[in-house]
């Protein structure tokens, strides 16, 4: 390798490196999450979501009697939208519920159960993404730390880092959250799709208390996500200084 190449080749495999890593762990705080169903239990008491329950599951055009379903069985159907949607799309059409006759009632419509397929292909593409950016991250990592370059300073990684999580979320409160969200939705699904859906329309939104069960999430994901990111860019540095020295 000559050396303009060496020269350059920081400036290419250290954002590499960095992105991939970013990635990476936002996949791991996803996956985490997603083993304890989105922590649903307790966004369920502190959004109030058993009265929204007990108060638009009576207008349901669609289905009955899911008023009369404990907290218990919410849980449990949550989990089981997680879980199919993460494993087994199928099993989405198949989800029921119980009423206090011990009638079964299935508990999503067809137009409902095809947005949450398309969530399913969403979330199968993000772990493709951050599979990926793992990869691109071991393979930068493993070749800037075998030619010993100088890792950059942490501080100006985190300070860039959570500037730019500011300038978003700043970004995102001045446009409206529920218009990003709409704005969202209108960009990753497919037009003919529906996908909004009124309370009195749809069990699956009112179970989520959509937007806001989705609002409480994304900060979960957030926080989660930089605590690891913090954590293992702590780790790295500390494995780099021992082979490089002093960071640049």
């Amino acid at each position: 390798m000559t050396s303009t190449r060496a020269k350059h080749l920081p400036a290419l495999l250290w954002p590499i490196f960095l992105l991939g890593h970013w990635l990476a762990i936002g996949l791991l705080a996803w996956h985490l999450l997603a083993q304890v169903n989105f922590v649903y239990p307790t966004f369920y008491q502190w959004l109030g979501i058993e009265s929204h329950i007990a108060e638009f599951a009576p207008q349901n055009r669609h289905r009955s009697h899911f008023h009369h379903t404990s907290p218990n069985d919410h849980y449990a159907l949550f989990a089981g939208i997680n879980q199919a949607i993460h494993s087994d799309p199928d099993q989405l059409a198949r989800l029921a519920y119980i009423d206090n006759n011990g009638q079964h009632h299935l508990l999503l419509h067809d137009d409902e159960v095809l947005h949450l397929q398309d969530v399913a292909r969403l979330v199968k593409g993000v772990y493709l993404l951050g599979l990926l950016a793992f990869g691109a991250a071991v393979l930068s990592g493993l070749l800037l730390w075998k030619l010993r370059f100088r890792f950059p300073s942490a501080r100006r990684i985190a300070a860039g880092t959570l500037s730019a999580i500011a300038l978003t979320v700043i970004g995102v409160w001045l446009l409206g959250p529920k218009r990003v969200f709409y704005m969202l939705h209108e960009w990753i699904f497919p037009p003919e799709h529906p996908w909004f859906f009124y309370y009195q329309d749809s069990l699956m939104t009112t179970l989520m208390k959509a937007p806001d069960l989705f609002g409480a999430i994304a900060i979960a994901l957030l926080l989660v996500w930089l605590a690891f990111w913090g954590a293992s860019l702590w780790i790295i540095v500390r494995l780099w200084l021992r082979r490089v020295g002093p960071i640049g």
